[in-house]
């Protein structure tokens, strides 16, 4: 909340302080300071309190997510609530006061100037300004370290200063060009708004895809070359519930046979923990088969955990240098991962999805599975369960965008059990009741206990049971003895009842009273989980159809996972976004007081947000960012990588509806109360006090959008825990920030517009 929030909590400050500035510029040397910083608060309170108004209503959303959702943002969301409101009202009361006080007498000169030249005492100041702009930005280098700990101080440094001051320079730029750029839009307005409908269009072309919002184009457009290129560039961003965290370690959960022995799950368990540690990157393996002594792990004997730690990429050798642990051709997680698949291919023994140790707690306590993606089947009997899931993992192997390797579905009968049935007209002639076979059977298999004896303070129960010889096998148990009723006699036990093996379930669960069974899968790398479900989906649908897969009576099936997950907090999303939208518009309106003006500024969320949708693409394209510097190249600097949608994105949205009004709200303010305070008699006169208008608060605004931007800079560039997550929460605000820069161009010509049309009338 605080990285996210650090950028905007000093843009109230700016406004107020820049504004105060312009009136000092502007006041008499006889003027009271204390009516200049009261005059100049009071211009602006009002637009600076509606604009952290906005900020906060944007992130009510967030507060009303439940379940996994709610309690991974709602922290954030109170963090950053918490840090605006606190700006506001050191910026409103604190500040103020502050300038008021050492404002209160004029300073023509500070001593050290007049005693020079006005040119020598200016670039004193420009000095020093660069001396401590370079000492920030070599402990901002130090600490940052944006090209990694394996490089130099020196080097993070002017990347650093070449970074920073190049973001600098284009706001410089910016603010040159936006005079001339400003006066060109107001006199060619519709060629000018023809823009940023374009950058609307094209964000709601990369949400959806190119191919559904023109779907209702004729056959004959569809079929041309252009479209196809179009719809293949942009066909719109697939869906997750958030992207995968990295917690430093691996959960390799395989599965043996049902028929396998606890003997034989443990071979299988010290033979792939061996094999997994002896991959250089692994730190230590630690294995689990069945379930532990607790009624909470209802696990079978042939179910494995393994969980993997690897070492850190980097550690910090003996003299200080960062020191990187990992082989060459290993780059990320998702490469140990690959080898420890490799290593753990063994017979008997299915493969397993990629999961991690509180990711798969987390999945197991919502919906059983121990996969982030699954099916669920419903049925009346285990038998019918199974060939069920069966037919669906046949399905699911031949699915494009599935990892075959990770399809898994259940096999829940073939648990081999000794079953003994008694014969009751044999036990009779023997005047034998079935309580004395039972009790036989039970010390004969489970022992009994016949005393305690005492060491020490310790108790220890005596139990009595039958050698092993005579109990490990069908043939030997059969001969295990009863007595008969008067104890004459001592009848084997094949004699009374039939001994077999049977097939049963090695686990039993059910769920809304109905019997359940699994089917597990994955995604292949780069594909977003719900467009591989709703692939899925589709898949099943037409082997139905098709009549390749039979639906049993009483089988039914849904999907299960994250992909649950994701559809609960979209269908909520669904519902608060558009509120939040609509009391962000009934704040500005209680600012303007204009259903136009508010509008104007309102369109500032749209334009913003088809920013943060372009940026998103961006970094699905392998060229965008592909160039070397400093010998890196800087996809991997600011870890391009393709962006799902997902609920870190849509937070991100969230945070950027808020301040993507905040220079619509500061320019339409300043706009509006020039224009109450004198009227222009015509068209020209209107194009005048709008543009000058724009110039007076062109650099407040691109100094609230430099920190923003300054301020997720780091955010882009982490590679930290946690850092999964902040990449797809930073970039909707980065993208709509820069795009947002156009409502400085939009917002006056719009205003322009609709005074020019009341000054005509």
């Amino acid at each position: 909340g605080i990285a996210i929030a650090i950028g905007t909590v000093v843009d109230v400050g700016i406004v107020l302080t820049e504004n105060l500035l312009k009136h000092l510029e502007r006041a008499g040397p006889d003027e009271p300071r204390g009516e200049i910083v009261v005059l100049a608060c009071r211009e602006v309170g009002g637009a600076v309190l509606t604009a952290v108004a906005t900020t906060v209503v944007g992130f009510l959303p967030v507060f009303v997510m439940v379940g996994e959702a709610g309690k991974l943002f709602r922290p954030l969301a109170f963090t950053k609530t918490f840090a605006l409101i606190g700006s506001i009202l050191v910026a409103l009361t604190l500040l103020p006061a502050l300038a008021h006080l050492a404002l209160a007498r004029r300073v023509t000169q500070r001593t050290w100037s007049w005693r020079m030249p006005d040119r020598v005492a200016r670039w004193s100041r420009l000095t020093i300004s660069l001396v401590v702009a370079l000492v920030v930005t070599w402990v901002l280098a130090g600490q940052w370290e944006p090209l990694g700990r394996g490089r130099s101080i020196i080097v993070n440094f002017a990347f650093v200063i070449v970074l920073v001051g190049g973001l600098l320079l284009g706001f410089v730029l910016f603010q040159g060009v936006y005079g001339p750029v400003l006066r060109w839009a107001l006199r060619h307005k519709v060629l000018f708004l023809s823009m940023p409908t374009a950058i609307v269009i094209l964000g709601l072309c990369v949400w959806l895809g190119f191919g559904s919002l023109f779907g209702w184009l004729p056959g004959p457009v569809q079929r041309t070359a252009l479209w196809r290129d179009a719809d293949a560039a942009l066909p719109g961003l697939g869906s997750e519930f958030r992207p995968a965290l990295d917690e430093g370690s691996f959960l390799f959960m395989p599965s043996t046979t049902p028929h396998a022995s606890i003997g034989h799950a443990v071979d299988v368990l010290r033979d792939l923990d061996a094999a997994i540690r002896a991959i250089p990157e692994v730190q230590m393996v630690v294995g689990k088969a069945g379930r532990a002594e607790s009624p909470l792990d209802p696990a079978p004997i042939g179910m494995i955990e393994t969980v993997v730690y690897y070492v850190p990429e980097y550690r910090t050798g003996d003299d200080g240098q960062s020191v990187r642990q990992w082989r060459d051709h290993i780059r990320s997680a998702d490469d140990i991962w690959a080898e420890i698949q490799a290593v753990a291919q063994m017979p008997g023994v299915t493969n397993a999805s990629k999961l991690q140790p509180i990711e798969t707690r987390l999945v197991m306590l919502q919906t059983g599975m121990r996969a982030t993606m699954g099916i669920k089947v419903f049925g009346p009997d285990l038998e019918t369960i199974e060939a069920f899931g069966i037919g669906l993992e046949r399905i699911l192997r031949q699915t494009d965008g599935v990892d075959s390797r990770t399809v898994n579905a259940e096999r829940i009968v073939g648990t081999p059990y000794l079953e003994i049935d008694v014969d009751r007209d044999r036990i009779a002639r023997y005047g034998i009741r079935v309580a004395d076979v039972q009790r036989v059977i039970e010390v004969a298999i489970g022992g009994q206990t016949v005393t305690t004896t005492v060491e020490g303070r310790e108790r220890f129960g005596v139990r009595v049971r039958y050698m092993r010889e005579l109990r490990d096998s069908l043939d030997a148990f059969g001969e295990v003895l009863v007595s008969s009723a008067d104890g004459t006699r001592q009848v084997p036990l094949t004699d009374l009842a039939e001994v077999r093996y049977v097939r049963g379930p090695r686990m039993i669960k059910s769920e809304d009273t109905f019997l359940v069974g699994y089917v597990t899968f994955g995604s292949q790398p780069g594909l977003a989980e719900v467009d591989v479900v709703q692939r899925v989906a589709a898949a099943i649908d037409r082997a139905i159809v098709d009549g390749e897969l039979h639906v049993p009576l009483g089988v039914s099936h849904r999907f299960t996972g994250s992909f649950e997950s994701q559809q609960r907090a979209a269908k909520t999303l669904m519902v608060v976004l558009p509120l939040s939208l609509a009391i962000i518009f009934l704040i500005l309106y209680l600012q303007f007081r204009q259903v136009s003006t508010s509008l104007i500024v309102f369109l500032g969320v749209g334009v913003a947000w088809a920013g943060g949708f372009i940026l998103i693409w961006c970094y699905g394209q392998p060229w965008f960012l592909n160039v070397e510097l400093f010998d890196t190249n800087l996809r991997d600097v600011f870890r391009v990588q393709p962006i799902n949608l997902s609920v870190a994105v849509w937070v991100g949205f969230l945070a950027l509806f808020g301040i993507a009004t905040d220079d619509g709200v500061v320019m339409a303010t300043y706009l509006k109360q020039r224009f109450n305070e004198a009227t222009p008699g015509d068209r020209a006169a209107v194009r005048e006090a709008v543009l000058a208008a724009g110039l007076r608060r062109v650099r407040p605004c691109l100094m609230t959008t430099a920190t923003t931007i300054l301020a997720l800079l780091p955010v882009l560039t982490a590679t930290g825990r946690g850092s999964d997550i902040m990449l797809p929460m930073a970039l909707p605000c980065v993208g709509g920030m820069v795009i947002a820069l156009m409502t400085m161009f939009v917002v006056p010509v719009l205003f322009s517009a609709i005074q020019e049309r009341r000054v005509a009338a």
